[in-house]
């Protein structure tokens, strides 16, 4: 008796898994395709196509976000350059302001960028004038927004941002205290520090990515 309930809950656990797994790849797909960029909007979607209701068998964001980076590496090649486009292009705008001690977050930073994808940068200054004074002095025509920034557990405000094109791509800057530096603000993806990159770690990544591609090339031949 005691085997055959085991046995029951190891094949329940296992059609959840399979099922999360399916709702994390429909969802990938729905956002590849279908230009979604919200994770819970993607997810409920998905669930809705696949007919899937349970709470359990719903993916975290994480697992999408996973799915979406391998579904791209599979049927969207060309993604491989929008990507290496818009990290080079992040990576003048993170040195052009430098002022600002800037980070590079988002899915420019973490892979699964595609045609629609903005750069996004964090910028630090006391002064939430400064930058748009910056961008003025520059004679970059940009677009005042703002968006609500969780900054850790306990705290959250809403904080400047600023849009505005340069050579044909997207640009989303959100300028936030200088104190926030010592900490990330908190990922909508899964509530926890978001990955940032400064410029040297872009370099970085960029010089890790032509070794690889090289490596790549020559196993080819």
């Amino acid at each position: 008796m005691r085997h055959a309930r085991q046995h029951a809950q190891q094949h329940a656990q296992t059609r959840t898994h399979e099922r999360r797994r399916s709702l994390a790849h429909e969802a990938a797909r729905l956002m590849a395709e279908g230009g979604i960029r919200d994770y819970h909007q993607a997810k409920l979607k998905a669930a809705q196509r696949l007919g899937i209701f349970d709470d359990a068998s719903l993916p975290r964001n994480r697992e999408i976000e996973d799915a979406l980076r391998e579904y791209q590496r599979l049927f969207q090649r060309d993604n491989i350059v929008e990507l290496h486009t818009r990290r080079e292009a992040a990576l003048k705008a993170l040195e052009f302001f430098a002022a600002f001690e800037p980070r590079l977050v988002g899915p420019v930073l973490d892979g699964t960028a595609d045609a629609r994808t903005a750069v996004a940068l964090h910028l630090h200054s006391d002064d939430p004038e400064a930058v748009h004074r910056h961008l003025d002095q520059n004679r970059i025509p940009a677009e005042s927004r703002s968006r609500r920034i969780r900054l850790d557990r306990e705290r959250s405000d809403d904080f400047p941002v600023w849009l505005f094109s340069a050579e044909g791509l997207p640009f989303d800057l959100t300028v936030l205290p200088h104190d926030v530096l010592r900490q990330a603000p908190l990922s909508g993806i899964d509530e926890k520090p978001m990955r940032r990159a400064s410029a040297a770690q872009l370099r970085q990544l960029l010089a890790d990515e032509e070794i690889a591609g090289y490596e790549g090339g020559s196993g080819e031949r």
